[in-house]
């Protein structure tokens, strides 16, 4: 029964979260398409944005820098704001608009602050790309390095085929021992590393970081992995991540250039203490056969 009480509400979509807006007509809300939909361009970047009007100009202006030296990819990026009450949806059109006028740049609004994982999942449930990125929009993670996650997805789900299943994601792994990591205060640090103890008691000790903000998908795993998500906060990718390890989705990990930037919405303690409630509802409807794969190999929606 606690179970019941604990475990979220199946994740939703209001009618008015079907739609977009470009900064050419920003006025004028236009039909999402859908992941059932086959690929019409190549990349779609799927940036998670709550109270972002500080950070998102320095993340859109390093993201369009580098995909503009690949005049041969097609792409799309797409701004889902989580309820922001700072114009965050505004901010990022007139940006669009003033600077960037050739990019195809899309912002969806969301009615109610979802949490990061519940805008992660909208933004993949409505993308056009053969290739899926999730970036976040602090810009932390160097975007250039997205060369790096398609290279190595490429190797495990070939992007001429829209149903072959593969993730490559961003892995700050090996940046343990550096300046960037030992500077953090201690509780942090603390917290890291029990969080990492925990994420391997749980079944995903195979991946060394399952938290990075930069994680590639192909068109056949969205299509899997996104639908049947139940979490929409923090460890939500945890979640996802289990879901490809008991589907034999493969998941490689790649090492990529990071640095902390400032204006986190993260709360250290709170937010810890949440992943692992949130983690250990998590593992009980999996054990419980409530979420997951079922035995004939379909996953269970609820």
């Amino acid at each position: 029964m606690a179970l019941l009480v604990w475990s979220p509400s199946p994740l939703y979509e209001l009618p008015s979260e079907r739609h977009y807006r470009a900064p050419n007509d920003p006025t004028t809300s236009r039909p999402l398409p859908s992941i059932d939909d086959a690929a019409s361009i190549d990349l779609s970047i799927i940036i998670p944005a709550y109270n972002e009007t500080q950070r998102l100009p320095s993340m859109l202006s390093f993201t369009l820098k580098h995909l503009a030296s690949f005049p041969k990819r097609s792409f799309e990026i797409l701004i889902v704001d989580d309820g922001s009450s700072d114009g965050t949806a505004t901010t990022a059109l007139e940006l669009a608009a003033e600077c960037y006028p050739k990019a195809d740049v899309r912002v969806v609004q969301l009615e109610h602050n979802r949490g990061k994982g519940g805008a992660v999942r909208h933004g993949m449930l409505h993308a056009r790309g053969r290739r899926l990125l999730m970036a976040d929009a602090d810009g932390a993670s160097r975007f250039s390095d997205v060369e790096l996650l398609l290279g190595a997805l490429d190797k495990i789900a070939p992007a001429e085929n829209d149903d072959a299943v593969g993730i490559a994601i961003g892995s700050r792994a090996h940046l343990v021992s550096t300046e960037a990591v030992v500077k953090r205060s201690f509780l942090r640090n603390f917290l890291m590393y029990g969080l990492h103890t925990v994420l391997r008691i749980a079944g995903v000790g195979h991946v060394r970081d399952t938290q990075c903000g930069f994680k590639l998908f192909s068109r056949g795993a969205a299509r899997t992995l996104f639908p049947r998500q139940h979490l929409a906060t923090w460890i939500f990718d945890v979640e996802l991540l289990l879901l490809a390890k008991t589907l034999g989705i493969p998941v490689v990990e790649v090492p990529v250039t990071w640095n902390e930037v400032a204006g986190s919405k993260l709360s250290v303690v709170r937010d810890s203490l949440q992943m692992l409630r949130d983690l250990l509802i998590l593992r009980a409807n999996q054990l419980l056969g409530r979420w997951g794969a079922g035995k004939d190999g379909k996953l269970k929606a609820d």
